[in-house]
């Protein structure tokens, strides 16, 4: 399995930042390579991306969900990965989002890219993108403030 350690700190607060993470279905304004997401039930998530051309999909189950703290999932069908991401308050207004990911590259060529950094690029990018998309706003579209453990 490969790994990736990601974080981002964006100006707003971790209740506002924590929210909009909840809403799996706008993930694809903000990550470049999802082309949908499709929120089964509250701790089920289906996921269809496009990668390098290729169209790949997956389900996730949400296995911990902690309001304002973290959200941890791990595949059930598909791509095989799992992770967290977690939110910590630096300030009233501003947040630190971490990513954590393992994940098993499947093809020749998705090996070759996570041995050239392309996923933790792409990673790097979607927090950035996550971080314009929240700050320009200034508020969520949505939450869900459920628990899962």
């Amino acid at each position: 399995m490969a790994t990736l350690h990601k974080s981002i700190e964006v100006n707003v607060p971790v209740k506002v930042a924590y929210n909009q993470w909840t809403q799996f279905e706008d993930f694809p304004n903000f990550m470049e390579n999802l082309v949908e997401v499709r929120q089964i039930d509250d701790s089920h998530v289906h996921w269809h991306a496009e990668i390098a051309g290729k169209h790949k999909e997956w389900d996730t189950e949400i296995v911990e969900q902690i309001p304002d703290q973290r959200i941890a999932w791990r595949s059930m069908a598909g791509s095989e990965n799992q992770g967290v991401v977690t939110f910590e308050p630096i300030a009233t207004d501003r947040t630190r989002v971490s990513v954590d990911i393992e994940y098993q590259p499947e093809t020749a060529m998705e090996k070759v890219g996570a041995m050239l950094g392309m996923v933790s690029s792409n990673v790097e990018k979607d927090l950035q993108n996550f971080r314009d998309f929240i700050e320009s706003r200034g508020h969520e579209t949505g939450a869900w403030r459920g628990e899962l453990h």
